[in-house]
C-alpha cells in the first residue's frame, strides 16, 4: 500500500510531544475540526452530569437525552446509558473516562487500516453516496493524492442522470491530473465496462468510478448499482478494492438509513465522511461503525483538494475529549 494510505507505525510519545496525527497534519487542527462535535458529543455530557454526588433515574434519562441530541442514535445511547446503570460502582466525576473507553470500544470493533491497494494491477474504488453529499470532490481530492504518489489514475463518470454531474467530474478530474472516461446520457454500466476495459489495457493504477445516488427511487437506485457492480464482478472481480459511501458529516442521523440503503445495494467495505470541519454532527461515525460494522477510513474536512485525510479512531477519540 503506498504512502498516502499506509497506517504508520505507532509512536505514541513522539506523537504527543510533536502533536502529530497520521492524518498528515497537526493534532491542534484535528482538535478544532472536531470542536463542535467534541461540544455536543461530549462536554454536554460531561458538564450535566459530573459534578453529581451519585447517578439517579434524572440524570441517566438526561444523559440519554443529551446523547441522543448529539445524534448517536437512540438505540446505541441507550446501549451506553444502560452499561452505566449495570456499573454499581460508577461514579458520575468519572463519566468522560467512561464514554472514552465506550467510544474507543465500538471504533476499534472495525480495523481502519487506510484504502486497500496492490501493486501491479488496477485497484478499482468503487464510490457510492447520495446526491450532494460530496462524491464528486472526494473523488477529485483521492485522484489528486493518487497522482501524488505518481500513479496513473482513471475517473469513470459513472453518475449519467445528475445534470451536469460529468461536467463537474470532468472539471476535477483536469484539476487533479487524472484522464476520465465520459459518455454523457448513455447507461451507467456501459460507462464502466469502457473504463474497467481501459484501465486493464493501459495499465492504470487507479480507476475511480462515480455513481448515481438518487434515493428518491430506492429501486431505480439498486438496480442501477447492482448493474455497475456486475460489470466489475465480470471483467475485473479481482481489482475491486473497495465499494465505498460517502456521507456528509451534517446529516447526523440520517447517515443511517443511507448506509442501509447502499449496503443492501453493494457490499459496503468503508465510508468516507466529508465535511468534517465545523460540523457537530461527528458523532455518526460512532453509530455506523456500531450499526453496521463497516470502517470509516476517510474524513474531509475542508473544500481544498488536499483536504483529504486518513481517518485514525485513535487521534478521533482523542480530539473529541482533550480540552
Amino acid at each position: 500500500m503506498f504512502d498516502f494510505f499506509k497506517k504508520k507505525p505507532e509512536n505514541t510519545e513522539t506523537e504527543q510531544e510533536e502533536k502529530k496525527s497520521i492524518w498528515g497534519w497537526s493534532f491542534d487542527n484535528l482538535k478544532q475540526a472536531v470542536s463542535n462535535t467534541a461540544s455536543t458529543l461530549v462536554e454536554s455530557v460531561v458538564s450535566s452530569v459530573s459534578n453529581q454526588e451519585e447517578y439517579d433515574e434524572f440524570i441517566y434519562e438526561e444523559m440519554e437525552e443529551l446523547l441522543i441530541k448529539a445524534d448517536l442514535g437512540v438505540n446505541l445511547s441507550s446501549q451506553i446509558v444502560e452499561k452505566l446503570r449495570k456499573q454499581t460502582n460508577a461514579k458520575p466525576s468519572e463519566v468522560k473516562s467512561f464514554l472514552k473507553k465506550e467510544f474507543s470500544e465500538i471504533l476499534s470493533s472495525c480495523k481502519a487500516e487506510g484504502l486497500e491497494y496492490k501493486e501491479g494491477q488496477p485497484n478499482i474504488y468503487f464510490i457510492t453516496g447520495v446526491n450532494g453529499s460530496g462524491k464528486t470532490t472526494l473523488i477529485a481530492k483521492l485522484a489528486y493524492q493518487f497522482k501524488q504518489e505518481g500513479k496513473k489514475v482513471l475517473v469513470a463518470a459513472g453518475d449519467t442522470f445528475r445534470a451536469a454531474a460529468e461536467e463537474q467530474l470532468d472539471i476535477w478530474s483536469k484539476r487533479s491530473g487524472a484522464d476520465i472516461v465520459r459518455k454523457d446520457g448513455i447507461d451507467a454500466a456501459a460507462v464502466v465496462y469502457d473504463a474497467v476495459n481501459k484501465a486493464k489495457q493501459e495499465n492504470y493504477d487507479v480507476l475511480l468510478i462515480d455513481t448515481a445516488g438518487r434515493l428518491q427511487n430506492k429501486f431505480n437506485l439498486m438496480q442501477e448499482l447492482s448493474k455497475v457492480k456486475a460489470v466489475i464482478d465480470k471483467l475485473a472481480p479481482e481489482c475491486l478494492r473497495e465499494s465505498i459511501l460517502v456521507l456528509d458529516a451534517n446529516t447526523g442521523q440520517n447517515g443511517l438509513s443511507q448506509a442501509k440503503v447502499f449496503s443492501e445495494a453493494v457490499n459496503l467495505t468503508s465510508v468516507a465522511l466529508t465535511k468534517l470541519d465545523g460540523s457537530a454532527k461527528g458523532g455518526i461515525i460512532i453509530s455506523i461503525v456500531n450499526e453496521f460494522h463497516i470502517p470509516v477510513k476517510l474524513v474531509g474536512v475542508g473544500e481544498k483538494i488536499e483536504d483529504l485525510k486518513i481517518f485514525s479512531p485513535s487521534d478521533f477519540i482523542n480530539a473529541l475529549f482533550e480540552k
